[in-house]
């Protein structure tokens, strides 16, 4: 499909790998769509930049998490905010989607608003308004034309407040790590088969990565204590790399460091069993069957915020999904290292929260597709579909 005779400029903001990785695969389905007739503008990772984007800006700039810990880093999002609208205003794209993110995007949403400069605003992956912030949801559509989801329960926050939402499916079941090969795995790191491989996710942000990972390498720890035969593997991403090999180095532990996408899946299909931090990364876990736990800590500041303001039962997506607890949350005062290796070895013994884990993950790999074209592509229908109808409004 093309619209016109000129190549379409679309301009794409994710702020975060997670959002890098949809962008990625949604530059990819609109490159088949239009027969390449697309360029890409905005900002984004490593996999966008692959696919042709250059990015305005780095952006492990915007990986912060936690109310009280990105009070510091104010200055430079407010800058980069300011940056990114500029460049939309001198590119004049054909239309503007924001993936996740949601706190930069709004405010590169709002300002553009205010220019009126007539573009389409899209923005992809909904705000977990059903977790906290509801009325949030009633005024999206004063600053976005159209929200894609990738959970089937979302658009019935947004439909009812004037805001077109479309259910598009989620791209995690479109991963490459579906194709991994964890035998290739042991083979290029040299890992002896009677080797355990433990995948440890401490987390995309610095400030994740700096309260997890020593609890991690406590829990990795115990485990070595109790069986010799422990090998760890810690797949990290280029906004928190340096950190996490010099935090790595200076443990006394059989952890490889790994950076590229490939060897992240790899190890992945290798593992069994993996400890990691809430967020994408325990979907693609959930997608590939491999038992996990997920744990997670803020400052306490930011904790007290939160369960002040959050409304729901469960933090990890397979188990709002399921509507129960497949996966052990280990949050606050429970992440702990003696926490986190006794459920380790409870999954390596296949025992019931083994199985009740891969009961539970068929299901949410069946809740998370949509219809028989993948995500990505459906996601690409709709950017096409909206950039006609915004052209045909204006002619």
């Amino acid at each position: 499909m093309t619209i016109g005779n000129n190549p379409l400029k679309v301009y794409m903001i994710a702020g975060e790998p997670s959002g890098d990785l949809l962008g990625s695969r949604l530059m990819k389905a609109l490159q088949r769509k239009t027969n390449g007739n697309v360029s890409f503008f905005g900002l984004g990772g490593d996999t966008m930049e692959a696919e042709g984007l250059k990015s305005l800006f780095d952006i492990s700039d915007l990986a912060v998490m936690g109310l009280v810990e990105v009070i510091p880093s104010i200055p430079k999002v407010l800058r980069h905010i300011r940056e990114t609208v500029e460049d939309i205003e001198k590119i004049r794209p054909d239309i503007v989607i924001t993936i996740d993110s949601w706190s930069f995007s709004a405010r590169v949403h709002k300002k553009l608003r205010r220019l009126k400069l007539g573009i389409p605003q899209l923005h992809y992956v909904a705000p977990q308004v059903w977790a906290w912030k509801k009325k949030r949801a009633r005024t999206m559509y004063k600053y976005v034309d159209a929200l894609m989801t990738l959970l089937p329960q979302e658009p019935k926050y947004f439909t009812p407040h004037h805001l077109e939402t479309v259910f598009v499916g989620h791209p995690v079941i479109e991963s490459e790590v579906l194709h991994a090969d964890g035998k290739a795995f042991r083979q290029q790191y040299n890992i002896p088969e009677n080797k355990k491989i433990i995948s440890v996710l401490p987390g995309s942000r610095h400030t994740e990565v700096c309260k997890l990972m020593p609890v991690f390498a406590e829990a990795a720890r115990q485990l070595l204590e109790k069986d010799e035969n422990f090998y760890f593997v810690l797949p990290t991403v280029k906004t928190v790399a340096t950190r996490v090999k010099k935090m790595v180095a200076e443990l006394n532990l059989p952890i490889t460091v790994v950076e590229t996408q490939q060897d992240r899946y790899n190890a992945f299909q290798a593992s069994s069993a993996a400890i990691a931090a809430s967020g994408t990364v325990a979907l693609e876990l959930a997608i590939t069957h491999i038992p996990h736990i997920i744990a997670y800590k803020v400052s306490r500041m930011t904790a007290f915020i939160i369960s002040h303001i959050m409304k729901i039962q469960f933090v990890n997506l397979s188990n709002i999904m399921l509507g129960r607890e497949v996966v052990p949350e280990l949050l606050q005062q429970q992440c702990v290292a003696g926490n986190i290796a006794r459920y380790i070895e409870e999954l390596l013994a296949q025992k019931e929260l083994y199985h009740r884990q891969m009961d539970g993950f068929a299901k949410v790999k069946e809740i998370l597709s949509n219809g028989e074209q993948t995500p990505s592509d459906n996601a690409a229908d709709f950017v096409l579909n909206l950039i006609e109808r915004s052209k045909k409004k204006a002619a």
